[in-house]
Order: structure tokens, then C-alpha cells, then sequence
């Protein structure tokens, strides 16, 4: 009841019901200055996504940077960069850990050096191969997260998996159905991202019901559930 009660306090207290021009967007003073910064790096951060749907879910993104440039780059998709811009997918020179409109980030992922450098070379061309630019659905996808999980299951030096609350991490189209998991150690079958279930050594056993994931991770010990995400230890790639 203890943990159920810091769960529910951590979500109202995560998700803004603020209008969104008022809600902060400010560095949640977690990545390195890049000015100090004399590395490759490269980062994936998620933050309950805004208002009320920050109690079904998360909004995903990744940072990097080259050792020699003068700020991070950070790459997402969102709704309404497809109305302004004709693609969901934005890419820019920005602060890497800025609060999703309130929400404060969570770092998942971070690779420094060789390992960040092959994954920033991998980056460009499969972010111009994403193929749901020009689509956006909030439920089952493709979103945020399934922008974000595509990148995850295409480069092998990105060894994590979005959590439970990422709703549409297993969206993959109207005519495809099966791909690797995001550790390349298994197998996910997804029906548009409504129903699927995923056998994986890093990942564990997962069901997806409805955008709802359920699993149980035994390479690092957790339960995965709706709502509250990971409980357990943190994710670790092989």
C-alpha cells in the first residue's frame, strides 16, 4: 500500500495541469554542460508526457553530441511539429534535459566515447528512414515512443528497451508484425500496436493488451506493469 501511495504522489505530482505555455522547459541539470564536455555522447531521456496523459504514459527522446560541437543536438516527434512543419520528427540544437512541460526527465540510456561515436554515425540515416514521419496518433501509435523504440531496435549499441509506459514502443504498421526486441536477444509480434507479447533474454516475457504492457524481466529483475512502469531494478543492457 506504501508503494502504491509514493506511486500515485509521484504522478500528480509529475503531470502538469498547467497550460502549456506556463509549464516550465527548463534544464533539469542532469546532462554534462557541453561546454565542458570533451567526448562523444549521446542520451536518451523520457518524462511523463503532459497533462492527463502523463498517468497512461511517457514522451521519449534522445540527445547527442560530437566531442568538437558546441551544443547537443536532441531529436523527437511530436504532434504538432506535423501541422507546422509536415513531419512528426524534430530535430535541433537544444538543452538534451529540459523538463517535458513540468514533467522532470529520467535519464535511461547513456553511451560516452567509441560506443557513442558509432551510435551518433547510425543516427541521421535511420532518422531519415523513420517510416511514420508523417503520422502521429497519440494511441496505439505510432508516437513518441514508437519513433524512439525504432531507433533502439536498429542500433545494437543502444542496449535498453522503453519501459511498460511507453504506449506504442511496439507499433510497427498496418502490414508488419513481427521485429527483433530492442536487445536483439528475442522476438516481438505486434498487431498495430493494440495486442502482442515479446519473449526476449534481456527482455523478459511481455503482453501487450491493448497499448497496456505487462511482463516480467528476469535479466534484471523487475515486474513491468501499466501506469507505474518498472518495478524492480533498473534496466540494464546485456
Amino acid at each position: 500500500m506504501r508503494s502504491l501511495l509514493i506511486f500515485a504522489f509521484l504522478i500528480l505530482t509529475s503531470c502538469s495541469s498547467k497550460n502549456w505555455r506556463d509549464a516550465s522547459r527548463e534544464s533539469a541539470g542532469i546532462a554534462p554542460k557541453a561546454s565542458e564536455l570533451k567526448e562523444d555522447i549521446v542520451q536518451i531521456y523520457h518524462a511523463r508526457a503532459f497533462r492527463w496523459r502523463g498517468w497512461f504514459g511517457i514522451h521519449p527522446w534522445i540527445a547527442w553530441k560530437k566531442k568538437d560541437d558546441k551544443q547537443y543536438t536532441v531529436a523527437q516527434v511530436t504532434s504538432w511539429n506535423i501541422r507546422r512543419h509536415g513531419t512528426a520528427i524534430k530535430v535541433e540544437q537544444d538543452l538534451p534535459d529540459r523538463r517535458w512541460y513540468d514533467s522532470f526527465p529520467h535519464i535511461i540510456f547513456e553511451a560516452r566515447g567509441e560506443k557513442a561515436s558509432k551510435i551518433i554515425e547510425q543516427l541521421k540515416p535511420l532518422i531519415d528512414k523513420y517510416p511514420f514521419k508523417d503520422s502521429y496518433r497519440v494511441w496505439p501509435g505510432p508516437n513518441s515512443n514508437t519513433f524512439i523504440s525504432y531507433l533502439i531496435r536498429n542500433i545494437d549499441e543502444l542496449d535498453i528497451e522503453l519501459p511498460a509506459t511507453a504506449i506504442g514502443k511496439d507499433y510497427f504498421g498496418a502490414t508488419s508484425f513481427f521485429s527483433n526486441t530492442a536487445s536483439n536477444t528475442g522476438v516481438t509480434i505486434s498487431a498495430l500496436g493494440v495486442l502482442g507479447f515479446t519473449l526476449g533474454v534481456a527482455e523478459g516475457i511481455e503482453v501487450n493488451l491493448f497499448g497496456l504492457h505487462f511482463g516480467l524481466d528476469l535479466w534484471t529483475p523487475a515486474i513491468k506493469v501499466p501506469f507505474a512502469g518498472r518495478l524492480g531494478f533498473p534496466d540494464k543492457g546485456m
